[in-house]
């Protein structure tokens, strides 16, 4: 058991093992955002960083097939930052904000020798989808290209630049094809840490095993920080699925199924 799960595991609450926790149709969910940790403040401007910041905890309720309604912020900031930069930060704020109608409600601020986020998202909704509900048979797909956030954190790790709509930069979420498929989704997750990461928790979670039907390269299944969708379906909805993927201009990979054997994570843990 690697820290994350260790610390984690301290804690008895049946609302702990989602994106969010589920109470009475209401998803709290929250994520930190740290520099030196998630990102450096000379590779995005601090209006690209409070965008981010906000999509990463947005990804959590959409994941869940839910609405995100209000917005609680904790930033530190160091004293050197100028009111151009604060200006900054607060306008990538409320451009999400407003983007999906989102209410910042409060937080907090404090000083700090760098800037650190941390975001809580309230949302709302009638059918919310989970990580559990897998059973044997059913498929694994997920959507959207994975690898590319590895591959430009590894380019900007060296010093390199990467494109002005890097995937690392500018996250696309998938709440189009969660709404329109939720009928037929049994269970799914945000792929923040790593598809096979990720598939370790839903498999966990479901006391299942994984076999792997798509051959899939290592460096594409370990790349975190895509928040793409993770997916559980019956195998008998197939169709549906790809369907609403094609309505919604969603690249669907199909790429494993639910067995009755031990899953082992290929992938290295990103927190710890």
């Amino acid at each position: 058991m690697n820290l994350e799960n260790y610390f984690i595991s301290q804690f008895n609450s049946k609302h702990i093992g989602d994106d969010g926790a589920l109470i009475d149709n209401v998803v709290y969910s929250k994520d930190a955002f740290f520099e030196n940790v998630h990102f450096k403040r000379s590779w995005m401007s601090c209006f690209q960083i409070a965008k981010k910041a906000m999509l990463v905890n947005i990804s959590d309720a959409f994941a869940m097939n839910a609405v995100p309604k209000y917005a609680l912020l904790s930033v530190a900031m160091p004293k050197n930052m100028t009111k151009a930069e604060i200006k900054d930060l607060a306008e990538g704020f409320k451009s999400i904000a407003k983007q999906y109608n989102i209410e910042i409600i409060g937080g907090d601020t404090i000083s700090n020798t760098k800037l650190d986020i941390t975001v809580t998202i309230i949302s709302k909704t009638k059918k919310p989808l989970l990580r559990t509900r897998v059973r044997e048979n059913y498929l694994f797909a997920f959507t959207g290209e994975l690898g590319r956030s590895a591959n430009d954190l590894k380019k900007l790790q060296n010093l390199g630049k990467i494109h002005k709509k890097s995937k690392f930069v500018h996250i696309r979420l998938r709440n189009d094809f969660v709404t329109k498929s939720i009928n037929v989704l049994k269970a799914g997750m945000d792929i923040s840490d790593g598809l096979c990461s990720d598939l370790g928790k839903m498999a966990s979670l479901n006391k299942t095993g994984v076999q792997f039907i798509k051959k899939i390269p290592k460096h594409i299944t370990c790349s975190g920080e895509e928040y793409e969708m993770l997916i559980a379906f019956d195998a008998r909805d197939l169709k549906k699925v790809k369907m609403y993927a094609r309505q919604t201009r969603t690249k669907l990979t199909v790429f494993a199924k639910a067995v009755r054997n031990k899953y082992t994570n290929r992938c290295k843990a990103h927190h710890f």
